[in-house]
């Protein structure tokens, strides 16, 4: 008999789907990360578990338990910096994820924050809400004019490449980004040899690379001091990508013109004073926040499931 725990509640249709394919399904109905006694009791009592984002697989969970009954971690989530994958391997446990399902919603939100920032969406919609709202006049909350911009991606993956299509296509944008290596991409686009450089280029900074200590402060406040006065930041990646004291000194200081966030260095904890400035936009990390797009994570984590369960390679793995 197969047991497998889903760490968070999940569409029914995934639900479904998972106990179709296994014995035993248990679903956690906590919306929170799991606890340390948790994390244990995921590689002692379950044969498979179905995590997710803030479900903290270190390498000192796996030390505690170094011969686990689970065999498998089927990430509900293309980031996994959350779980050690040395750690797990070693252990004889599998990873898998769920890239490509989250592409296309990540890249809109992605958007949504250019704009958002660049004109000063967000602090309208709090001036008409808390009726200071004057009425309409020539020079009100002027912002900054995207189409015609460059923009700069740092992380040219499916999701930097799905940003970048949008800018490009959409708002005619110039297109430079930063990665490892260059992209042979299908429309135009300059590779910048460093973020410096990139930084000075361009009026727009979209960060989307994966977590973990590769990236993390990957922007910080020598990025953030390259970038020109009227440039906006976004992050749509992992919160500590981002230095948050020094976006949060370059926001005070009017360093830069303004930043739009998905995500957080500690979610969901939000500095006081990062939600105080009127030039950020803050979202509560919605980057795939629709319904069929976790219904199609959720269903893509089950279908590894189910290639473990029949002993077939998985689909995604890590």
């Amino acid at each position: 008999m197969t047991k497998l725990w889903i760490t968070r509640p999940l569409p029914e249709d995934v639900v479904a789907a998972a106990r179709a394919c296994c014995d035993d399904v248990v679903v956690r109905s906590e919306t929170l990360p799991l606890t340390d006694a948790e994390l244990r009791a995921a590689l002692t009592d379950f044969d498979i578990v179905l995590p997710t984002l803030g479900d903290q697989f270190s390498a000192a969970v796996f030390a505690d338990v170094p011969k686990p009954r689970c065999r498998l971690l089927a990430n509900f989530g293309v980031g996994y910096n959350h779980i050690d994958v040395a750690a797990a391997q070693s252990a004889g446990v599998a990873v898998s994820n769920t890239p490509g399902a989250v592409t296309d919603a990540t890249a809109d939100i992605a958007l949504m924050l250019m704009l958002m920032s660049a004109r000063r969406a967000g602090e309208g919609e709090r001036m008409v809400r808390s009726d200071d709202w004057p009425g309409w006049h020539p020079t009100q909350m002027l912002g900054l004019h995207m189409s015609g911009k460059k923009v700069g991606i740092v992380g040219m993956g499916r999701i930097g490449q799905a940003i970048a299509r949008r800018c490009h296509f959409g708002f005619g944008m110039d297109v430079y980004y930063f990665n490892r290596s260059d992209k042979d991409l299908d429309f135009p686009a300059t590779h910048a040899p460093d973020l410096h450089t990139l930084a000075q280029s361009v009026d727009f900074i979209v960060a989307a690379v994966p977590g973990g200590a590769e990236t993390r402060h990957l922007i910080g406040a020598d990025v953030l001091a390259a970038m020109q006065p009227h440039a906006h930041l976004v992050n749509i990646s992992r919160g500590d990508v981002v230095d948050e004291a020094a976006l949060i000194a370059a926001l005070q200081s009017g360093q830069i013109g303004g930043a739009g966030l998905d995500v957080y260095e500690r979610e969901p904890e939000v500095p006081k004073a990062l939600r105080a400035l009127d030039n950020v936009t803050l979202l509560p990390h919605l980057g795939t926040a629709a319904l069929e797009v976790r219904l199609d994570m959720g269903l893509m984590a089950v279908r590894n499931v189910a290639a473990f369960c029949e002993g077939q390679a998985l689909p995604n793995p890590v």
